[in-house]
């Protein structure tokens, strides 16, 4: 949700800020989905030598809760 407001995630915007494959609240192609919707193998491929594993899931809440709170013209 709200991801009209994230450059990178914008091509999977259905046009009212939900991504297209969320179904009733639920991802319908979690199994196959990007990487990018894939929390821990982002963290696997760019963030691993960079912070722990608990320091980037904390980061992960904080931006998506900022998210939320942005203006939907950001």
């Amino acid at each position: 949700m709200h991801i009209d407001r994230v450059e990178c995630l914008k091509e999977l915007d259905r046009g009212d800020g939900q991504c297209k494959y969320l179904i009733n609240h639920l991802c319908s192609i979690y199994e196959k989905r990007p990487d990018i919707c894939n929390v821990d193998k982002m963290y696997e491929l760019f963030f691993q030598n960079k912070m722990t594993r608990e320091e980037y899931y904390q980061l992960n809440l904080q931006g998506c809760k900022e998210i939320r709170t942005w203006p939907a013209s950001r």
